[in-house]
């Protein structure tokens, strides 16, 4: 789950400033958190302390009230009888990457995907986007290769990824939802020859790059069996000890090495 808080913290700084190259640095002073990771490590503490993700999630969401979320889910959170509201938004794509990584069949994955989508983002198109992502990160991490992964992506989520980056870049503009980012997130897995260059490409097809990046980063660290040890240096220099800490206990219980 490292990859996809990476990719939130390096595509933090370029969400409302999109860049088209992947000529930038990674970490600058205004690199940071935001609700895409909280809310993964949300998850990846429901999923270690056997809660339901609804709790877990209004418990994070309230700890972080300042951390960019969505004006549905924020309501969510705050609400006295919290009920999922029909969100196709790639919030439920982005928070799930530990599902990938926490359980060892593909039906486990997809069934948690979807329990950990649907407590907000019940709309088919967002339990889709959650469910494509935990499986192409369940699917890298049991050494499937790249065009095995497309080509499940494909069959089983109809989502279109014979784009290349060449072509989504010019055209490619901000876009919420779980059916415009999930797949261009994938696509930039897909074409990266390494973790950094998953991120450095996520982020350069612009949009909702903080998002896209950490899709595409939970994916890539499962593929290319972890993150380079300079970039988790910086992420423990960013993050609050308390979210350090729910990785380190999520990565000890999965026997994941950083």
């Amino acid at each position: 789950m490292i990859g996809a808080i990476v990719g939130d913290i390096i595509g933090s700084v370029y969400e409302w400033n999109n860049i088209k190259t992947t000529d930038f640095k990674l970490f600058v002073p205004r690199s940071t958190f935001t609700d895409d990771t909280v809310l993964t490590a949300a998850v990846a503490d429901s999923i270690l302390k056997k809660i339901d993700y609804a709790s877990a999630l209004r418990e994070y969401g309230r700890r972080y009230p300042h951390a960019g979320y969505g004006g549905m889910f924020k309501k969510w959170i705050y609400s006295e009888n919290a009920q999922p509201y029909n969100s196709f938004g790639n919030g439920s794509a982005m928070r799930v990457s530990p599902v990938g990584f926490a359980f060892d069949s593909l039906v486990d994955v997809l069934d948690e995907a979807k329990r950990s989508a649907e407590v907000t983002h019940n709309h088919k198109e967002g339990i889709k986007g959650a469910q494509a992502t935990a499986a192409a990160i369940f699917l890298a991490r049991k050494n499937f290769e790249k065009e095995e992964i497309k080509k499940y992506i494909i069959d089983t989520f109809a989502y279109n990824l014979d784009q290349t980056l060449e072509e989504i870049r010019p055209i490619y503009s901000f876009d919420v939802s779980c059916q415009g980012s999930v797949p261009q997130a994938i696509i930039a897995f897909l074409e990266s020859d390494n973790f950094e260059d998953a991120i450095r490409k996520a982020v350069s097809i612009g949009g909702d790059s903080d998002t896209i990046a950490c899709i595409t980063g939970g994916i890539a660290q499962a593929f290319y069996n972890g993150v380079p040890p300079a970039i988790v240096t910086k992420v423990r220099e960013i993050l609050p000890d308390e979210l350090m800490e729910v990785v380190d206990r999520f990565n000890v219980s999965n026997g994941i090495h950083l």
